[in-house]
């Protein structure tokens, strides 16, 4: 077998049948999408490491508090689900995932944004929304294969400067935090698609004061304008 489903809501452990499939390639652990159900695991076993040619996990939608160091060791990864966990912090070994390029961890209780994922050069898609994150780090600068960033739902304040380096992205969602300004240099992200049917750039339900909601609107050509005129004052 190369891929493997395994659901429902009693599940409270991976079996143990699994780990020996060496040459699975995709394995799902998630309740069916649609039913808005959880599964009961709360233990992602070390054993996970055994499957060195998985190139897709699914575990999101369980109650993992930890992730074990071993997912480092799935040098094949190439998307990873952990969203709906109960995960407060994740573990450095995941920044050797280097083909990793999707990484799912909406909805869990992280409070900053780890720095192993920074250095995950591979990544073009990262949802960290409905967390409780707070700072950025400037190493974000070196996801430069980055498309999409979602960051909805936490407790930023602000945002570095080197987020702005991150000249791929297509798609930044940073609705709901705390952002009273946008860094000078934001109107330098022009490949965000500013268009009028899909809002890739979401600032709602932010008090922000500089530049102010309506300037944002306007895409990157007002902010760039935006930040010049205060230069000249």
């Amino acid at each position: 077998k190369k891929k493997l489903k395994i659901s429902g809501r009693e599940l409270l452990s991976v079996p143990i049948q699994v780990f020996g499939l060496e040459q699975l390639q995709v394995l799902e652990m998630s309740p069916e999408r649609e039913s808005c159900l959880r599964c009961r695991m709360e233990l992602l076993p070390q054993e996970i490491g055994r499957l060195r040619n998985l190139t897709c996990l699914y575990v999101d939608s369980n109650n993992f508090k930890k992730i074990p160091a071993e997912i480092g060791t799935l040098s094949c990864l190439e998307r990873l689900t952990l969203s709906n966990n109960s995960l407060s912090s994740l573990p450095p070994e995941m920044g050797a995932l280097q083909r990793l390029q999707s990484l799912h961890l909406a909805n869990n209780s992280l409070t900053e944004l780890p720095e192993p994922l920074c250095q995950l050069r591979s990544l073009t898609f990262l949802d960290v929304s409905d967390n409780k994150i707070d700072t950025i780090p400037s190493s974000i600068r070196h996801l430069e294969k980055l498309e999409t960033l979602l960051l909805l739902f936490n407790s930023l304040e602000s945002l570095p400067e080197d987020v702005c380096l991150l000249r791929n992205l297509h798609t930044l969602w940073l609705g709901n935090n705390h952002l009273r300004s946008l860094p000078a240099a934001f109107g330098e992200l022009v490949n965000l698609d500013w268009g009028y049917n899909y809002c890739s750039c979401n600032f709602e339900g932010n008090p922000l004061e500089s530049p102010p909601p309506e300037v944002c609107s306007k895409g990157p050509e007002g902010i760039r304008d935006y930040f010049s005129s205060l230069r000249r004052i």
